[in-house]
Parts: C-alpha cells; structure tokens; sequence
C-alpha cells in the first residue's frame, strides 16, 4: 500500500517536475495571470493523469503520456501562451529529457536497497534537487539559445526528440532496450556522438564569427578614437590661430617701427614670414559650421599635398544635433577615401574631389564624388579595400549614418565614385 501511494506521489511529482520545467525554459513571465494560467493547467493535467492511471493503469498512461500530458502542454503554450509553436515543442522535449536524470537516480537506488520504495523516495528527492538546479543555473541559457533563431531551437531540440523517440519506442511501447537488442543500446550513444561534433563545428564557427565581429567592433572603436584626436588637434589649430590674431597689434608695432626706419626689404620679408604663417593655422572658412570648417580645411591641405583639388560647396548651420566626434568621423573618412583614389589617377586632370554638404528639410545631406582607377568590388552594398585590415572607414560611415536612423549609399560607376550620406536631425 506505501509503495502504491508513493508511486502515485512520484507520478504526480514528475508530471510537476516536467510542467515547471517546460514553463521556465519557454520564458513564460512571471506575473500572476501567468502563474494562475500554469496552475490551472497542472490541476487539469493531474486529473487526467490521476483518471487515467486509476481506469487503465499506470503502464498504459505511460504509453498514452504524449497525447494526454506532452501535446496538451505544447498547445497550452503555443495557444493561451503565445509562444512560437517550435520553442513550446522543444521546452516540452527538454524537460523530458531532464527527467532521465533522476530516474537514473531512482533505479540506482532501487538496486542498490532491493526495494521499489527506496526507487521512489530517492526519485522524488533528486526531482526537487534537479529542479532548483536547471532553473537556477541551467534555464535562462537554454531559453536565450532557444529565442536566438530557429537554427539554434532546431539544434537544441535535436538531441531531447531523438532522445524522446528512442525512449517511447525501446522501454514504453516495447522492451527491446531491456532485451539488449544491440541497434538500441548502441542509438543514443551514437546519436549524442553525432551530435556533438555538429555542435562542435557549429560552435566554432559562431566563435569565429563573434570574434570577426569584436575585431570589426574594436577597429570602429579605434576609428572614432582617431577622429576624437584628430579633432582635437584641429581644435587646437585654431587656439593657435586666435592666439596669433590676438597677437597682430605687437606685429603692427615692430612693422611700425621698422617702417620709421625706411626699411622696406625687411618689411617685405616679414609679412612674407607672417603671411606664410598665417597660412599654415588658419582654416579655410567654407560655411558657418566651426567643425566643418576645421575639417575641409585641413583635408584642403592634404589634397594638395598629393596633388588633388579638392572643391567643397558647403552650405552648412552653426549649430548640427550630431557630436564632433561623429561628424569629425564621418566626414574625414569619407574625404580621406575620396583623395586616397583621387591621387591614384596617373591623369593629373582627373585628380578632383567635390564634397558639398548641406541641412535640407531637418536632414544632413552629404554628396562626395571622386575618380577612381581599377575596379571596386562591392560586398552588399559596401566598397572593399584591397588591402588587408582595411575598409573600416566606410564601415565606420554606414554604423554612424544607421546609428541616427540615416544611410550611406555607395556607388561606382564610369570610373566615378559617389558617396551619399543622409542624417535625419530631428532625432
């Protein structure tokens, strides 16, 4: 009579055990109509079981478990739940691979005390440990690879369904597993094997993919970095253009007196000297905009450095919504690729960059045009470098124009290269 009770507890503690299970790793919230939605359904499913193990017996409630406790489960989810019909099926299949476990324990306990009371006491006890364990430490990574893509699911829920199959049809619905037949003692073995090296060639290829990515991550990173420094050293150009402006009453003075001396040629050669100067600090004003002015006027003086001409028609307000790092970014990869292809014309004619920028209807719009020799090979809708580790720049453009809900459309056509940028800023 004990064990009959305690084999009915188990029976009613497995089926909890199971349903728990499935909740935690479907990522069911909890909130009380949730948890009074899974309580009612743990009543119902109790009933039925407990019906069905007192009018058939408990070896043909075994065989009929899939239809009266595992589908209804999955529905449960899939229907009042709503959670995707795939993730429902393969939490229901998990949770009945987590069984095995404490079963195992059950039977090991069992032989070892020659009674089917210590089977079950030591069932129920390892049930409660498994379960604080798998939800705690187990549940939240199951679910989170499960919702990542169907693949993942897919993958996941292979090993329970094989698992679920070979179970119901070796020790349920026949006994050939317990007959030793050797095609079933040998398929889960070789199923995990399987298994596990398509994990392993799936796994690596995920890390390789991740580590593709941090790499590309941490090149923007360096990218931005770069523009940061490269600002600031504008910025300080143009400290030092304030300071020599602020300084030209003490030149107006020594020119002064040198011109009260009669001495021309000495004058003569100090303005040369201090138009030189001027020169070299002073940015180019192209619009109203301080960054941009710094910014096309220092790639003003790189263009000519390597023999390029480069045209800005810029029409730009003081004030932009977008920070100087990113427009600093933005702006000196787009120019520095443009006169990097420009100079690489054997043409000298050929050799000129148009850059013009504007603010139209709450939008930053950027038009870049250079020549260019060669071909441009385009993966998506990205130009590649030809060079390793290189091609972060226009990468860099396009993470800063999506950043800010824009684009950046590339184009190569007729020996002509075009870039446009497009920035809401009312965002």
């Amino acid at each position: 009579m004990l064990e009959t009770s305690l084999g009915l507890i188990r029976f009613g503690f497995s089926l909890l055990f199971g349903v728990a299970l499935t909740v935690s790793f479907a990522g069911i919230r909890n909130t009380r109509k949730n948890n009074l939605a899974v309580g009612c359904a743990c009543v119902i499913l109790l009933i039925v079981q407990t019906g069905s193990w007192w009018f058939y017996g408990i070896d043909l409630t075994s065989k009929l478990y899939p239809l009266i406790i595992h589908l209804p489960m999955t529905l449960f989810l899939t229907l009042y739940l709503k959670r995707p019909l795939l993730l429902s099926a393969v939490s229901v299949l998990s949770a009945y691979l987590c069984c095995q476990a404490p079963r195992w324990i059950g039977f090991l306990a069992g032989a070892v005390f020659g009674r089917r009371l210590a089977d079950h006491i030591f069932y129920i006890a390892a049930v409660l440990v498994a379960y604080y364990f798998l939800s705690r430490y187990v549940s939240g990574s199951v679910r989170e690879l499960m919702e990542k893509s169907v693949k993942s699911c897919l993958l996941l829920g292979a090993v329970p369904f094989f698992y679920y199959l070979f179970d119901y049809f070796t020790t349920i619905y026949t006994d050939v597993l317990y007959r030793g037949a050797e095609w079933a003692v040998q398929f889960m073995p070789s199923t995990v094997s399987i298994f596990y090296f398509v994990f392993l060639i799936l796994y690596y290829a995920e890390t390789q993919k991740q580590a593709a990515a941090q790499r590309e991550r941490d090149m923007l990173a360096a990218q931005l970095q770069l523009a940061k420094t490269e600002f600031a050293t504008l910025r300080q150009l143009q400290e030092c253009t304030n300071v020599y402006r602020h300084d030209m009453r003490h030149h107006f003075s020594y020119l002064q007196g040198l011109a009260s001396k009669g001495r021309l040629e000495e004058i003569k050669e100090y303005l040369k000297t201090a138009q030189s100067d001027m020169d070299a600090i002073t940015p180019v004003r192209f619009c109203e905009n301080e960054t941009a002015n710094l910014i096309f006027s220092a790639f003003s003086n790189r263009a000519e450095q390597v023999g390029v001409l480069l045209s800005v028609d810029a029409k730009l307000p003081d004030e932009i919504p977008l920070s100087d790092t990113e427009f600093c970014s933005l702006l000196s990869n787009s120019l520095e690729n443009a006169i990097t292809a420009a100079a690489a014309c054997p043409d000298s004619e050929r050799r000129t960059v148009s850059a013009k920028a504007t603010v139209h209807k709450a939008k930053l719009l950027i038009l870049i045009r250079n020549p260019f020799v060669g071909e441009v090979k385009m993966k998506g809708e990205l130009p590649q470098s030809h060079f390793e580790n290189h091609g972060y720049g226009t990468r860099s453009i396009v993470s800063i124009a999506e950043g800010h809900g824009g684009q950046a459309i590339f184009n190569a056509e007729d020996g002509v290269f075009t870039l446009k940028i497009m920035l809401p800023l009312g965002q």
